[in-house]
């Protein structure tokens, strides 16, 4: 039972990650654009109001995920308790790919995004 219990902590990070990552992103990003910290693209490095807006955006998508994703993935595990340290891993590591996968996809929507409200020299679009 320790394995299961081990797991779902394990699987639970991810979105709580997302969540916690997601709330710096948007309130604490950097005030210069950095190398070291924050969202880092070309594109988002343009200029600080492209920055400020994929640091925001991003964080803001991380966040709807983390939550969207903290209850299924508590969920996925309840019906495997009991279930053989093989079944409860496999469904871990099947549960933490799509999470990753998930956490991913933000940064091609983020980079859309961007696109859309910006040019690629960086200036806002015209509205």
């Amino acid at each position: 039972m320790w394995f299961w219990y081990f797991m779902l902590v394990c699987d639970l990070l991810v979105p709580l990650a997302m969540i916690i990552g997601g709330r710096v992103l948007r309130k604490y990003s950097s005030r210069k654009i950095s190398s070291l910290s924050g969202y880092r693209t070309p594109r988002s490095a343009k200029n600080m109001d492209t920055w400020k807006f994929a640091n925001e955006y991003s964080g803001q998508l991380w966040q709807k995920c983390g939550w969207i994703m903290l209850l299924p993935s508590f969920a996925v595990h309840l019906p495997f308790y009991g279930s053989t340290e093989g079944v409860i891993g496999t469904v871990g590591l099947i549960l933490c790919t799509v999470q990753c996968g998930i956490m991913l996809l933000t940064i091609p929507l983020t980079e859309r995004a961007l696109k859309q409200k910006f040019t690629d020299e960086g200036f806002l679009r015209g509205e």
